[in-house]
């Protein structure tokens, strides 16, 4: 018989190595995720509960947006002042605490303002989480570190959205405020009991970062900021997937809600049971360049949009819908490490903010920018567009490879 515990080829074997602070970092996601049922049904909740108008909606979508930029540039800056340790525990709390009273707030502004404030007080967390992951992590692990916080997390996603659907058929919206609030607090208690910081690392690290010159911020780092664009113009991209090509789903092929559904949560249970695995070997392979796998994940997604173009049948969508998850499965973990390895000896908390910005950004462009080029010059030719992005970033992390290397000679 194969000893699976022992067994470094078998499944369980891929996840041996890693700390046991990671796997605490990825309980915490996966509670925090679970949880997270609010904004999957906000703008059913603000339309059909509250009775606003689709344009109220989207300015509160916005304020979300916002407030999530924020959130995760001042969450940067509170890293690299505090430590990863206070942040967590201070974002974890104040946005629990902040979703169980939005569900008392009635009028537009209140609920613009909440939402925006909740937002930002939830995003705190992004850049922290990346900083604790990175100083848990070995060089060697690194990537299946981030890996496994990334399954827990859309593990969470898988589960909370259904659970949503249940808790609003029973117990109506007010409960998801609650089940949402409770979820935060209940990963702040497992965090702080099960993981702790010696004072005088944080001390050391405090003192470490308040010495940080200007040379050492991101924004003073040409080619990082390079990377980051090529990023945010991947996000505004990737998206899509997750608001204008449902609506091609069923405009243009006439697939009801259950089949779109079933299509959109393939990505989500490809990405559980196949990226561990699948940046297990990656890591193993030394002669190919991270960069290089990352412009290869691009191009994935660049076909996934041409069989858009050219589908003609549910098949390909599913083809599509799985060359988009080989390019996620591939370019989130390894972008994620870069950043972290680029921080190394600087602003950390600066760096990681940065990273999770340009996906705030792609979310707070990309959902309107697709709608507005859908209405104006219709789906194919919105998906050609979309193609010709992707390129500009496979050029952009080009540029990028090029100056590290460079800075290397």
């Amino acid at each position: 018989m194969i000893n699976i515990k022992s067994s470094k080829n078998s499944f369980l074997g891929i996840y041996q190595g890693i700390q046991m602070e990671i796997w605490i970092l990825a309980l915490v996601s996966l509670i925090n995720r679970i949880g997270a049922m609010v904004i999957p049904f906000l703008s059913i909740y603000l339309s059909d509960n509250r009775g606003f108008s689709f344009k109220e909606i989207g300015w509160i979508m916005s304020a979300f947006g916002v407030g999530s930029l924020f959130g995760s540039w001042l969450g940067g800056k509170l890293t690299d002042r505090y430590g990863f340790y206070p942040v967590i525990i201070f974002s974890l709390l104040t946005s629990g605490i902040g979703l169980i009273f939005l569900k008392e707030m009635n009028s537009f502004i209140s609920i613009g303002l909440g939402f925006f404030f909740v937002s930002l007080l939830s995003d705190l967390i992004r850049p922290a989480i990346f900083v604790a992951v990175n100083r848990y992590s070995t060089e060697e692990n690194r990537t299946k570190s981030i890996t496994l916080v990334r399954l827990a997390i859309n593990l969470g996603f898988a589960v909370g959205p259904a659970t949503g659907g249940l808790l609003i058929a029973y117990l109506g919206y007010s409960s998801l405020f609650w089940v949402d609030g409770l979820s935060c607090i209940i990963a702040m208690i497992v965090f702080a009991f099960s993981l702790t910081i010696p004072k005088t690392i944080q001390k050391e690290k405090a003192m470490e970062d308040v010495k940080s010159s200007i040379e050492k911020s991101p924004y003073k780092d040409k080619p990082y900021l390079i990377f980051i664009l090529a990023l945010s113009l991947f996000g505004v991209i990737f998206i899509q997937y997750f608001s204008a090509v449902p609506l091609f789903y069923k405009d243009v092929h006439n697939l009801d809600e259950a089949t779109i559904g079933l299509l959109l949560s393939s990505n989500g249970f490809v990405i559980v049971l196949l990226e561990m695995p699948l940046m297990h070997w990656v890591e193993k392979q030394k002669k190919l360049s991270k960069m290089h796998i990352m412009m290869s994940a691009i191009w994935c997604v660049i076909i996934s949009y041409l069989l858009l173009i050219f589908s003609f049948n549910l098949l390909l969508l599913f083809v599509g819908m799985m060359f988009l998850t080989i390019g996620e499965m591939l370019m989130f973990p390894l972008s994620n490490t870069e950043a972290m390895n680029r921080s190394m000896g600087k602003n950390q908390g600066d760096y990681m903010a940065l990273y999770a910005i340009s996906f705030s950004f792609a979310h707070l462009v990309g959902h309107n920018l697709g709608m507005q080029s859908i209405s104006q010059i219709g789906f194919n030719l919105t998906w050609l567009c979309m193609i010709i992005v992707l390129i500009l970033s496979v050029f952009l992390l080009r540029l990028y490879y090029y100056a590290i290397k460079d800075e290397q000679l």
